[in-house]
């Protein structure tokens, strides 16, 4: 059973998409991303550099189009008509996961989530906010602390790795004194996404989202909110407003990134293959997921892999 997964910020790397240009049909297809982006998502992918394309606004439509970029780039060439199983996706990630899903179209999810990174950057400008990883230590103690602290357990990945947000002072207090084995790392991102400082962005995108077109997802697609999958719907995978809704909501509430892989986990997936910029989502799975085969989509060199791993692991 294989498993499509997409990453979130603070994947992205300066030149990340100078070699998907080599596909055919890519450098078309991502113009068509940066006219409904409203942004030249060509100059960020090839020559900005780690500052610009760490903008909130840049960062989160970047993403998207390369998880898409490198899941057409496996699916519509030589795919032998084989089908994911299920897909989701870390934070932004799950707008590429819902254009893998079906739920919207490739253009329209990269349009979708250029709205939702234009509102969290003005958010976040508007209070001085953060998030730092805490890692390691007991999973109890450690979000308790970070209540303790003021602070929102923003992003729960695993038992070993938590994220939380909240204000810069309230952040370097808690670094001060960490919960016990525990390391807390400051993150390089501009605000305390996934917490009540972007409920300016969650009113902002909701106005767009309630009013977007979308599709009923024809894959099994699971939500941040509680690890599940979506229900009922056309084709028993949930509606499309369910998901629009859930999407609009994630951008203040924590990312349980432990529940979906407990639910992959139950679903007895065999394969994962994360979508480029791929890497931390794998390695997250390698320790959360033992005797699951991963690939990390990282560049077109592992296009001819990612295949062969799909004839071994998709429907």
């Amino acid at each position: 059973m294989l498993a499509v997964v997409c990453p979130g910020q603070g994947s992205q790397t300066p030149s990340m998409l100078t070699p998907w240009l080599q596909v055919p049909g890519v450098e078309q297809t991502l113009g068509e991303f940066s006219d409904v982006a409203k942004i030249d998502l060509v100059a960020h992918g090839t020559t900005s550099d780690a500052d610009t394309i760490r903008d909130t606004a840049v960062a989160q439509p970047l993403i998207v189009a390369s998880s898409l970029l490198a899941y057409r780039a496996i699916f519509d060439q030589d795919s032998a008509g084989f089908t994911v199983s299920v897909t989701a996706g870390h934070s932004v990630g799950e707008f590429a996961a819902a254009a893998v899903a079906g739920v919207l179209e490739d253009s329209s999810a990269v349009a979708l989530v250029s709205h939702r990174a234009r509102f969290m950057a003005q958010a976040a400008a508007a209070e001085a906010t953060g998030m730092a990883a805490v890692v390691g230590g007991d999973p109890t103690e450690v979000l308790a602390a970070i209540e303790t602290a003021g602070l929102t357990p923003a992003n729960v990945n695993s038992a070993a790795q938590v994220v939380a947000a909240g204000s810069l002072s309230g952040l370097e207090a808690f670094a001060a004194t960490p919960p016990a084995k525990a390391r807390v790392l400051p993150l390089k991102v501009a605000g305390a996404f996934h917490t009540s400082y972007m409920a300016s962005a969650h009113d902002q995108f909701n106005a767009v989202a309630t009013t977007w077109e979308s599709s009923d997802p024809s894959v099994r697609l699971l939500s941040n909110r509680d690890g599940q999958a979506f229900t009922g719907g056309s084709h028993g995978f949930g509606t499309g407003s369910e998901v629009l809704a859930a999407l609009t909501s994630q951008i203040v509430s924590p990312v349980r990134w432990d529940l979906c892989q407990e639910t992959l986990a139950s679903l007895g997936v065999t394969g994962i293959i994360e979508l480029a910029p791929g890497g931390v989502l794998t390695g997250i799975a390698k320790r959360s997921l033992p005797g699951v085969e991963l690939l990390a989509i990282k560049s077109v060199d592992d296009l001819d892999t990612a295949r062969a791993f799909v004839a071994q692991h998709a429907h």
